[in-house]
Parts: C-alpha cells; structure tokens; sequence
C-alpha cells in the first residue's frame, strides 16, 4: 500500500510539473504566434504607456471621467499598451471603486474593437495600500514598516493592498522600492525599507509574496514593480533626481542584493532610475539594464521607464542630440515600456527609427515579448476578469486590525526617562505643535494625491494625534495650535496654557511631500518649530517630543532636554490611535530604527561604517543608532553560541541566543544578530544585519531562538569585484555579547 501511494503521489507530481511546462509552453506559443500578427505600429504600442490625461474628458460630467474620441485615439490609433495615473493630474485625486471599476471597463470595451484585442496593462502607485482608491486600508509608509521589523505585517500588507486593488479593477502596482534609503536628505527616503540592505531584502520581499502570491493572475493578488533600477536612493547631494557616485563594488555590496531578492521573489517589472550614476542616466545605462539587470540577475519580466525620463535625456540630461536620439538611446539600452506621459512621441519616434534601420526590429520584439508574457501571466487575456467584490475584500475589519497593528509596531520609543510613559490617562495634557491635529502628517506623500497635503480629502472618522489623545483621556487634553502646517503657533499661549497641565506632548516634523517638491538644504527644522520647543521646554513641564515626518530632522537639543522622544516618522492612516495607545500604555512599543537617527545635519555615519571610520569613538555617535528602540518591559539576550567552532568553506552556521523578557509587562522584542569579518581582502564594515526574529514574551518568560548564517551571508565584494567567502575568523554579535568562529578551505 505503502509502495502503490509514493507512486501514485510520483504521477501526480510529474503530471503537475507537465501541467505547468505545458502552461508555459503553451503562453510561450500564443505570444510568439500574437507578434507574428502584429504589425510594428501595434509592437510600437505595446511599448507605449500614457497618462490618464491623455484620454481624460476635459470637462468631466460625473462620473463619465474618459473621453472616448481620445481613448479610440490612443488604443485604435496609436495601439498604447499601458495606462497610468489618476484622473486630474498633477493632483491625482482618489475616486471611489466604483468609479475606478468603470474606467477600467471602458478601456476594455474599447480594447475589444482593436485588431488584436490586446489588453491594456494599468498602472498605479499604491505605495502604502491602494492610495488612489476612496476608503482603501492606508498603511504605514515604508520606512514605518521596515521599523517593525515584522515581515509578517509586510507580507499582509502586500494581501490587502492587492485585493483592494482588484476591487478596483486595478492590478499593476508601482511599488515597492527596493533601493535602500543611505542618504537621509533624500525626499524618498521614507519610501525606502531603511538603509540596511538585510532589512529591506526581508521587508520587501515578504511583501512582494503577499501581493502576487503564487500567482498573480488570481483575482485577490497583483504584479509588483521594483523601483527604482538602481542607485536613485543616494544622490550625493540629497535632492531628488539628482546625480549618485557610486562605485561597482558599492553598488554590488548595498543596492543591486534587494533588486536581486525581488526578482528572486517574482516581481515581473522594474521601473528604471530616474536621476544617473557615475555620469550615466538610468535610461542610457546598457550596463545595468542589460548586462546586468539580464545577463548577471536573470530578471525576465519588462522594464518601464519613470515619468517623461527618456524624453530627459535629451531635455535635462543633454546625453541625446534630439528627441528621436533619446529614445534610440533607451531603447537599446534595454528600457521596454515608455512612461511617456502626455503624447505619442514615443510612438512615432520609434517607428521611424526602426523604418530608418536605427533600431533593429528584433529589439521591438525582445521587449513587446516580454511585455505581452506579463500580460498574460496576470490573466489580463481572460476576458473573464472581472473586479473582486468589495464585500469582504474592502477595508474590511480584518485589513483595519492588521494595519491597526502595523502602526502600533512602526513606532520608536527612543527615550523615556524615569519612565515618564506611559502617562495616565487621567494627567492633564497640552497638545501643540504643527504635526498634531492633522491627518497628511501621519501619512505623507502618495495619499489621495500626490503630495498627499490636501487634509480636505482625509477621513474625518480617523482621529489626529490630538483627538486620538483627548478621546482615550479621562482627564482633560487642551490644544494650542492651527488648523493646517503652515499655520503659526502663538508660543505666548502655548507656554500660558502649559502651566495649567502636568505634562506638554510637542508635535514636531514635516509636511507631507515627495520626490522634488521635498528637496531640502538642511536637516534641522524650522526656526519656528525650534523657537516653540525651547520654550515649552523652558517652563520646566515634561515634554514628550512626538516626531512625524520622512526624515530624520535635527531634534538633539531639544531631544536631550525632553523627559521622553517618540518617532513616529509617517504611521499610515492609524498612526493617531496607535500614537495615543502607546502615549496611554494600551499598547507596549516595540519599534526598532531602520535608520541610523544623526546628532547634527552633516554628522551622515551610517550602522556599518568601516573600520577607518572608528579611530575615534565619537565617530558613530548618533542621536539614535540603527536598531534602537525602547519598550515598556525590558528584554535580555543570553547564551550566545554557535554549533561549532569550526566550519568548512560552504557550510551553514548554526547561531543560538536566548531572549528573556525581564520586564513586568508582556511585550515584543526584535532580536538582531550582526556579522563582523574579522580579516579581509577588501575592509569590512564594523557589523552587518545579517538576522533578526521578533517575539512576544510574557513577564520572565525565556525563548531559545537558532539562526542560520549562509555562506552567503559570510560573502563580500572581492577585489576582482565578484562575490566571495574568504576563510578565517569572523565575530557574530547578539545584545552585548559576541562570539568568533572560523572557516577553513
């Protein structure tokens, strides 16, 4: 019996593994004979993505939002393959499923009277939950859920956002950013998954899995895209689209790993870097989007271009004598899809170069090959599709706990002195500062607009900071403040109305923006917001600083005089609840730094700086290193080992730690193990993330906790710029304990 099952389940697999070669097989077969049909005006198409302007009515009545002389134009005329954006750009106001569930049809209607009847693919940046959809499960942005250090939470993320999506008819989603956040003046850094490269490799592929599932085709999951292909994260200036310096080694070592981990994970579309390296743009760059990106990663799926980029190389970047150059130059560079946005230039360039011998047509085909293989990997062939029911699948309970919970676990407590926190919710409390009655602070960019700044659009039904304190208070909570950023706060009253309170919670940080809009020249924040902190700081009342924003602003002087510092950075929609839960102690922080926090604006070390940067001990002397994060229990790690002092080059290290909640309260603790190289060819930094696991433990509860360290993990940039493990000793850190082993031939 034994014999006739293990046979029978033998069958059973081959004829699966059959299934799925043949499934392959049998796409393969319809996008070879679908390009031998079309002709090189339709390929063309294919590799052309508008904005919704381009179809867009110009005078929308209700909900009749496309005009539909200019959608025949694009897909009868023009065959474009690619749709983006909200209706009214540049704001790119939400609407509603319904509304969305209606464009989507009528492109389709439209797509049916084409020749071929090739679907459109629609894309849109849903970066922190379905953004563009009214009512969608807004989560906390990137950099707060790298903070949680909870892959889970991502991975649920990534569910949600693609199942809110579908209700939508929207399946394309332009996220996550894989590029790791090393420049904290960076616009974007709050989209990165931190600056650690393990850190964002967990975070963003768990959230990939979450999104796509097995299969993305399924109607409650969708395609990611990595952004942006590669080094847009660390301008040497800090502004947005503006030029990176990086070397090979560097780039091997921190930014082309978590592109790799994505396409490892299935992501089938990369949108290209946006700014240049080392004097070449990311459009031009055949080293990275081909050699590289093709031939050295083995990403099969389809590169789009960011906004108006290829147009860029020859209005901004002067590398192309003319537009029609631009786009020879990107194309053969290995750029498929043009984000074009606003005409058809794209379209008509590209046929003449191909018609002028410029551009061999066998590239067209490379690219809308592999355009048309997403196409129908996502099912969008099946004329079947149709949007998920929002019931159940829309904000529903299950979608607000999760990101109740993700909030609650991307906020840092980073000081808390005589534990001051949690306050009781009986103190009398003064809330000011420009970040705590409004809801844009919490959420930032990419929300119901670009700039996410317009607090008319927010759900009134989601308090701010302030009203989330003065509904779980039951003594009394007085606001002093505007009713928007800008608006300037009277210090006068706000240090007359602190005498009659115990305690002053001080709401301090950033307005809402993105990309451009968000360049900044200096760290420190406002002299207004300094002026207003010193002196509520001055009337001797306790100041809980709460901090919101993307990046982390100069707050030392003011830090080190607060009795307690919460970061908040941008927690999502619920972040003004899960602020007052862990103000209050209904919620137990656990938070951990996904960046190193600087003490002054030029003080730029990051957590694995090299040895030459520590001949002085001030050297990494940050306001907060990568990793910190209080709690209201406290949490010791011992017994740190590994299963052997001794291993063979390939071999798998064993490492085991003890965890022990020390504390009085049950809480999460995030356990991180770092590697040190002690001796190399190429100098190592001081430590490496290489594992983490976070655990709930009750009041003296112990947990014995095992990873496992690959020789990958072991592995570097060697000398002759290829990735090796070197034998000798090396140093595995855990709490304050560490232990050496080594690896021989």
């Amino acid at each position: 019996m034994r014999i006739k099952t293990i046979i029978l389940m033998i069958m059973s697999l081959t004829m699966a593994g059959c299934a799925v070669r043949n499934k392959e097989q049998v796409g393969q077969q319809n996008i070879e004979n679908l390009l031998a049909a079309m002709t090189l005006e339709e390929k063309i198409g294919q590799m052309t993505q508008v904005d919704f302007s381009v179809i867009g009515a110009v005078d929308p009545q209700g909900d009749e939002l496309i005009d539909p002389a200019k959608l025949q134009e694009a897909l009868l005329k023009h065959h474009v393959g690619s749709i983006l954006n909200t209706p009214s750009t540049p704001n790119n106001i939400a609407r509603s499923y319904h509304i969305w569930q209606k464009i989507i049809h009528d492109i389709k209607v439209v797509t049916e009277q084409t020749r071929l009847k090739i679907p459109v693919i629609y894309g849109i940046d849903a970066i922190h939950g379905a953004t563009y959809t009214q009512g969608a499960t807004l989560f906390p942005q990137a950099i707060n859920m790298a903070a949680t250090f909870n892959p889970e939470l991502s991975l649920k993320e990534g569910e949600i956002t693609a199942r809110e999506l579908r209700v939508s008819g929207l399946q394309w989603n332009f996220s996550p950013v894989m590029d790791i956040g090393r420049q904290p003046l960076w616009p974007r850094l709050w989209e990165t998954y931190g600056e650690d490269v393990h850190l964002a490799t967990v975070l963003g592929t768990s959230y990939i899995k979450g999104h796509q599932g097995d299969d993305f085709a399924q109607g409650n999951k969708g395609l990611t895209c990595l952004k942006h292909y590669v080094g847009y994260s660390f301008p040497i200036n800090g502004k947005d689209r503006s030029p990176a310096w990086i070397s090979e080694r560097m780039l091997r070592e921190y930014f082309l790993p978590t592109f790799e981990a994505g396409i490892k994970a299935g992501a089938p579309t990369i949108m290209v870097n946006s700014a240049e390296v080392d004097g070449i743009p990311g459009h031009a760059n055949y080293q990275y989007l081909t050699t590289i990106l093709r031939g050295e990663l083995g990403f099969k799926g389809f590169a789009v271009s960011d906004w108006e980029d290829i147009k860029r190389l020859y209005t901004r970047d002067k590398l192309a004598a003319s537009p029609k150059e631009a786009v020879k130059i990107a194309v053969m560079a290995g750029v498929d899809m043009s984000m074009v946005p606003f005409d058809f230039s794209f379209s008509d360039l590209l046929l003449e170069l191909v018609k002028d011998g410029e551009v061999p047509e066998s590239r067209i085909d490379e690219a809308v090959s592999r355009i048309l293989k997403v196409k129908f990997d996502a099912g969008l062939f099946e004329p079947s599709t149709q949007p998920l029911a929002a019931e159940g699948h829309f904000a529903t309970a299950e979608a607000l706990a999760t990101n109740r919970q993700a909030a609650r676990e991307s906020i840092v407590l980073a000081k808390n002195t005589d534990h001051i926190l949690p306050l009781k919710k009986s103190a009398r409390i003064l809330v000011t500062g420009p970040t705590a009655n409004l809801l844009n602070v919490l959420n930032g960019g990419w929300t119901f607009t670009w700039q996410g700044d317009d607090e008319s659009l927010y759900p009134k039904d989601n308090p701010t900071l302030f009203k989330a304190l003065q509904q779980k208070s039951t003594g009394s909570v007085t606001y002093v403040g505007g009713n928007s950023f800008n608006d300037p706060i009277d210090i006068n009253k706000a240090v007359a109305a602190a005498k009659n309170n115990d305690v002053i919670v001080l709401a301090i940080g950033e307005k809402p923006y993105t990309e451009t809009p968000g360049n900044i020249d200096s760290l420190n924040l406002e002299s207004s917001q300094i002026e207003l902190a010193n002196a509520l700081l001055a009337t001797g009342k306790p100041v809980i600083l709460v901090t919101l924003g993307g990046r982390p602003r100069i707050i030392t002087a003011q830090a080190e005089k607060a009795a307690g510092v919460i970061l908040g950075f941008l927690p999502g929609m619920e972040g003004g609840e899960a602020l007052a839960d862990i103000i209050f102690g209904d919620y137990n922080p656990n938070g951990k730094l996904p960046i190193t926090y600087p003490r002054n604006t030029n003080d730029i070390v990051l957590y694995d700086h090299k040895p030459i940067e520590n001949f002085d001990p001030n050297v990494y002397k940050p306001l907060y290193p990568f990793g910190h994060g209080l709690s209201y229990s406290q949490f010791q790690t011992t017994g740190l080992s590994t299963d052997k002092n001794t291993y063979k080059m390939g071999d798998d290290i064993t490492v085991s730690v003890h965890v022990k909640n020390t504390g009085s309260l049950t809480g999460k603790e995030t356990v991180m193990v770092y590697l040190n190289d002690l001796a190399a060819s190429v100098t190592r930094p001081n430590k490496q993330l290489k594992a983490f696991k976070k655990v709930a433990l009750t009041p003296g509860q112990t947990e014995k906790l095992s990873f496992i360290l690959t020789p990958q993990d072991l592995s570097f940039i060697g000398v002759d710029l290829k990735r090796i493990v070197e034998p000798g000793e090396f140093k595995v850190m855990v709490g304050a304990e560490s232990i050496v082993f080594s690896v021989t031939p």
